[in-house]
């Protein structure tokens, strides 16, 4: 029976980054891995492979709609989507293969099949031909992630009725997507689609999408959206999802008890995800798990079994791939005798659609809601030289700061480069720093950074320079 000190279930960010992180240590580490890549949902069917779809679907928006602004002349371009799908593979292929040779680099044993529990010290790995072997571990890291939600009345069939696993690999652009959910997920596949010629109609729970993120973000990327063609049902629930040969219809409610009902060609189910602890044998090592389904964690994201630990979407928290790997690194360091930290309220959260939104810290209206006395700056994209020069005009950043101490409590943004440019509220929050300090920083002229200093500027003064 082969034996590690560590051996982690799941190989996506947060357990591939644990188990490189436990190899530096000096640990004799394990990974199991059920599918024949490594990178888990993240990067088969989940972060990267949307992203390389959201730049395809990005530039063909570009060449049709922005190129004869900037004096560039072409033939109306065609969308070639089993081509941006092949390429999409192409940096799937690249990605996951680059993990691979990761484990390799740091001796990291691979297994592939299901792992289970036979015990708290004992993991089974059953391969796909139906045999089996038995590994002992020291400790376990349990990083076995998160699978698309639906609702109970819901047929996933796949083809006509998907999740967004389907909706990164579709043979033909739909006539007509309809999102149920309007948080990150349906927002960027609904993005790729409406870029592509389809009508996108998103049916959304919730009063506003992107319930999550800053109130202002969520009226502000709705606006942007709108503007971009993609139509909107908020306050509504849905009731039926029935499909007939290539149709689907969408039977809804909305909150004044109106009967809605939507016909288009794919529905896309974007309900959210629920984690994944299937297989896992957690009932033969004495593993509980809470209300919700995720696996019971404390502080240091230790199980109720001492030797088992468990990180990322399977536990409570927001199901992010960055904070994943977070608390991969925090669990080696860990049990190697470090005494490592993460900062959960300085984990930012972004949404790739064009513009980005992202964000970081505490939101306007959570702080509102605890009674904290506040100061809030804004600054338009729109007003900079450097969004002028591309033609990236919408959004905004927004920073919010104590009213007594001006130390920046939270930090949101919609624009170019938002994904980006959002780390500089999580550099300035890791600091404790104050809106004054960020107002104070020279920012590179002309770049879309310098919303930043006119939003500090306008949230400690109330004097942006350019507006």
């Amino acid at each position: 029976m082969s034996s590690f000190d560590i051996t982690v279930i799941g190989s996506g960010p947060g357990g591939y980054v644990a188990a490189i992180r436990a190899a530096q240590l000096g640990f004799k580490t394990a990974i199991i891995e059920k599918y024949p890549t490594l990178g888990g949902t993240c990067l088969n069917v989940g972060c990267i492979p949307s992203k390389a779809l959201l730049d395809s679907s990005e530039h063909f928006h570009n060449a049709a709609h922005n190129f004869e602004n900037h004096g560039i002349e072409i033939n109306p371009p065609k969308a070639n989507l089993a081509r941006m799908i092949e390429r999409k593979q192409e940096v799937v292929d690249q990605t996951t293969g680059g993990i691979k040779y990761l484990m390799d680099k740091n001796k990291i044993t691979v297994f592939e099949g299901v792992g289970s529990f036979e015990s708290a010290t004992k993991v089974k790995v059953t391969k796909n031909d139906g045999s089996a072997e038995v590994i002992e571990s020291k400790y376990t890291i349990i990083a076995t992630g998160s699978k698309p939600s639906s609702l109970p009345f819901i047929n996933l069939d796949k083809e006509r009725i998907i999740t967004s696993t389907e909706a990164l690999k579709l043979k033909e652009i739909p006539k007509h997507l309809i999102v149920i959910g309007g948080g990150v997920i349906g927002l960027e596949l609904g993005s790729v689609y409406l870029r592509l010629g389809s009508e996108v109609t998103v049916v959304e729970y919730m009063d506003k999408i992107i319930p999550g993120m800053d109130g202002t973000m969520s009226k502000e990327l709705q606006k942007v959206l709108k503007k971009q063609g993609m139509k909107f049902q908020l306050s509504t629930g849905v009731s039926a999802v029935e499909r007939n040969g290539d149709n689907v219809k969408v039977t809804a409610k909305n909150k004044k008890g109106e009967e809605l009902s939507f016909e288009g060609d794919y529905v896309l189910v974007s309900v959210g995800r629920k984690p994944y602890t299937e297989g896992l044998g957690l009932e033969n090592a004495g593993v509980e798990l809470d209300e919700r389904g995720r696996v019971k964690v404390n502080d240091h994201l230790q199980t109720n079994v001492t030797n088992i630990y468990a990180i990322g979407d399977v536990v409570q928290g927001a199901m992010l791939a960055h904070k994943a790997s977070e608390e991969g690194v925090l669990v080696a360091e860990q049990l190697a005798g470090q005494k490592p930290h993460i900062n959960y309220n300085l984990i930012p959260g972004v949404v790739y659609t064009w513009p980005e939104v992202a964000g970081v810290g505490k939101t306007e209206e959570e702080l509102k809601e605890a009674g904290v006395a506040i100061k809030v700056g804004s600054f338009p994209m729109r007003a900079l030289g450097r969004s002028r020069a591309s033609g990236d005009i919408d959004g905004l950043v927004k920073i919010i700061s104590d009213a007594k101490t001006d130390e920046i409590l939270g930090f949101h943004m919609i624009g170019a480069r938002a994904a980006d440019l959002i780390h500089e509220g999580v550099t300035a929050m890791e600091f404790r720093a104050s809106a004054e300090d960020l107002a104070r920083m020279s920012h590179a002229h002309p770049s879309y950074a310098e919303a930043v200093k006119e939003a500090a500027l306008d949230a400690t003064e109330k004097r942006p320079l350019h507006v």
